[in-house]
């Protein structure tokens, strides 16, 4: 990309969004925060009892997100987020219109492993198939690009840089 954007690494639960964020921010050069860090404490404690968060619960967690990349416009940077339904990711272009989105896809079977193989994560695997089940693919008004997430993570990164540098072309 010509031109600092903020990049929302989105996708369902164990798509590798806390893996791939770092090295994209490493290989773009710009700062990574974890979407993760963001949620409120009772996020963090009904997500931990396999409990799916509703729209009430992930508005506040959306807007801190919204807001580090507000403050991160014409500066870059790359922050995680699963953003599942096009109304998160609509919640996050207002506070930071010039987002991009970069959706890690994948086949569920490779993702509930890659989720069992996590340790110490909140989120258990028996919430994966609400997160499929919430989510909406980028629309094709929507700026961003799709990514699938099999290969090794350093695969991963060269192609959604790829993609992302052709979001310019």
């Amino acid at each position: 990309m010509s031109t600092p954007h903020v990049v929302v690494v989105m996708g369902v639960a164990g798509t590798g969004k806390t893996t791939i964020g770092p090295l994209l921010a490493d290989a773009l050069g710009v700062p990574y925060a974890e979407g993760d860090d963001f949620h409120p404490p009772a996020n963090i404690a009904k997500m931990s009892a396999g409990t799916p968060l509703d729209d009430r619960d992930r508005w506040p967690w959306l807007d801190a997100i919204g807001a580090w990349a507000h403050d991160r416009a014409g500066l870059g940077g790359v922050v995680s987020s699963s953003a599942l339904k096009r109304g998160y990711r609509d919640r996050l272009r207002v506070a930071a219109p010039d987002a991009v989105f970069l959706h890690l896809t994948g086949d569920r079977e490779l993702i509930e492993r890659r989720m069992s193989e996590r340790k110490g994560h909140f989120m258990p695997t028996q919430l994966l198939d609400s997160q499929f089940a919430t989510l909406q693919s980028l629309g094709a008004d929507e700026t961003g690009v799709a990514i699938d997430v099999s290969g090794t993570p350093e695969d991963i990164t060269a192609r959604a840089v790829a993609a992302l540098r052709g979001l310019d072309s």
